[in-house]
């Protein structure tokens, strides 16, 4: 979102109500019509719950694409990503269909299933951040429902502010200096044999090293970086030491206090910072064979800066910027 000095604590505007849904994180914001005229106080209102809660919902929303977009436009600038699925809308190029993750499996010769399961090998290595290996990560995602399977589907997002501060005083400590590789792929457990998805990303690398711990460019916050899908290496520590590290501040990043989940429904949107919070994506509802639909559209973000002050460093396939 775009830089604001200001309070993360949520306005208080006639009509529009936040109430928080869990103890660190998401919050439900109802008197707002999204696709409406909305003026400087409820955009106000928005990016400071977003701010505060890190995911905020709202339900019952009529959003087209136009609207999808020109409410993010209040917030930031939107990625147009170069390449998107057949599911995508092409007068949109702002706005991903989510269906089209469907594909990704079949262009390299795996089934849906199977493909989730490569990618989900162990119960953290789903929770990720968007474009984690970017230099500069989207720094909010705004995602609507168009249709949604009657149970199943869930989001879950993590508040990794939470997250640090719930770290003893002396890991603190500790954290704060590193630096790790994130490093699009290293969550994917390759067939055996030849296989297609790991040539291609090997001929697509994209990596880079943030800082362990970023400081938050709006609150100030300090955010304990990290994912299941995108973190590689600690640098300077050796693999054994760093694979120990990780999986802890990986455990301690989802421990469910830290974490909320929101049912969806056809209509709801939620709006999250990027910069702040990782999230899960469902795995309970691909064998129900019940079609799910959903549109994004995420916002520009800057290079992430550690507690020393200094920013993220690329390392292949990324540039500030360009997508």
């Amino acid at each position: 979102m775009t830089t604001n000095t200001g309070t993360a604590e949520a306005e208080h505007i006639p009509g529009i109500e936040v109430k928080p849904v869990a103890g660190h994180i998401g919050a439900e914001i109802t008197g707002v019509d999204l696709a409406g005229e909305l003026d400087d106080a409820a955009v106000a209102a928005i990016r400071s719950a977003v701010l505060r809660w890190k995911v905020v919902f709202f339900r019952e929303q009529r959003l087209d694409h136009a609207g999808h977009v020109a409410f993010a436009r209040r917030f930031g600038e939107p990625v147009v990503l170069r390449k998107r699925g057949s599911a995508s809308p092409p007068g949109f190029p702002e706005v991903e269909t989510t269906a089209d993750r469907l594909e990704l499996g079949g262009r390299f010769g795996m089934e849906h299933d199977e493909w989730l399961r490569r990618r989900r090998h162990t119960l953290l290595r789903g929770w990720h951040c968007d474009h984690g290996a970017r230099i500069d990560p989207p720094a909010a995602t705004i995602l609507r429902a168009e249709t949604v399977p009657p149970y199943g589907g869930d989001t879950t997002w993590s508040n990794l502010a939470a997250a640090y501060a719930g770290l003893s005083a002396p890991v603190r400590e500790f954290v704060d200096g590193l630096r790790v590789e994130h490093r699009l792929g290293v969550g994917y457990q390759s067939r055996p044999g030849d296989d297609s998805y790991v040539r291609h990303l090997l001929d697509h690398q994209v990596a880079s090293l943030h800082p362990l711990v970023r400081v938050h460019p709006e609150t100030g916050e300090r955010i304990l970086y990290v994912n299941g899908y995108y973190v590689e290496q600690i640098d300077d520590i050796s693999r054994a030491e760093s694979t120990a590290i990780l999986d802890m501040l990986l455990e301690q990043a989802v421990r469910p206090e830290y974490t909320v989940r929101f049912r969806w429904e056809p209509g709801s949107v939620a709006f999250w910072d990027n910069r702040a919070t990782i999230h899960l994506a469902p795995g309970d509802n691909a064998h129900l064979g019940f079609p799910r639909t959903m549109h994004r559209v995420m916002l520009a973000g800057d290079v992430p800066v550690g507690v020393d002050g200094k920013p993220s460093e690329p390392i292949v396939g990324t540039e500030a910027g360009r997508w």
